[in-house]
């Protein structure tokens, strides 16, 4: 196994590290920063999702630098994106701190476009992620961060970015999902 795969299986270990610190009521307390009350765990659940995301650059910028890419980091890459996306969001929308229409929508396309992957990998072609795609995760990773960290950079000013980021990220999540499914039809009437 290549090191960016390595990196990428290691986005997936942060994952239940993430939850611990997200789900789990230490008695730790809180702080201000910025004009955001934060509780320390939720900081240290955004440290290490941040840290876990972090990771899906690297892997990349790795494997395409040194010529690693590979099916199983095709297919490893965007499904390490959907385990911490649906841990940060299932996690988030059942403390009440994500809207659960947004949820649904976000993880409805990402287990669409999982399956017509899988589809498409019956028949030996891989789907590997587009632009939109990119943007999209970049876009969830971005409301997540936000939501975690109790819009911190921007509460002073009042603006709600982290509500503009979950707009953003449904409005991106779903164009990415019509553009996989549009450009990938012949995956679904293939008759093979």
């Amino acid at each position: 196994m290549n090191i960016p795969n390595r990196i990428t299986i290691s986005r997936i270990f942060l994952i239940p590290v993430f939850m611990i610190f997200l789900l789990i009521d230490f008695g730790w307390g809180s702080f201000l920063l910025l004009g955001a009350d934060i509780p320390v765990s939720h900081f240290a659940a955004a440290v290490v999702f941040i840290i876990a995301a972090a990771t899906d650059w690297l892997d990349g910028f790795y494997a395409r630098k040194y010529n690693l890419v590979t099916n199983m980091g095709k297919f490893l890459d965007p499904l390490a994106d959907k385990l911490l996306i649906t841990a940060a969001f299932v996690g988030l929308t059942g403390m009440d701190m994500f809207p659960a229409w947004a949820a649904v929508l976000i993880l409805s396309r990402e287990f669409a476009v999982t399956g017509l992957r899988l589809v498409a990998s019956g028949s030996g072609e891989v789907i590997a992620a587009s632009i939109w795609g990119k943007w999209k995760t970049v876009s969830q990773i971005v409301a997540a961060s936000a939501v975690l960290l109790h819009n911190v950079l921007f509460e002073l000013a009042g603006i709600p970015f982290d509500t503009i980021m979950i707009y953003t990220a449904v409005v991106l999540t779903v164009f990415s999902g019509v553009d996989y499914f549009v450009k990938n039809k012949h995956v679904l009437t293939s008759s093979d």
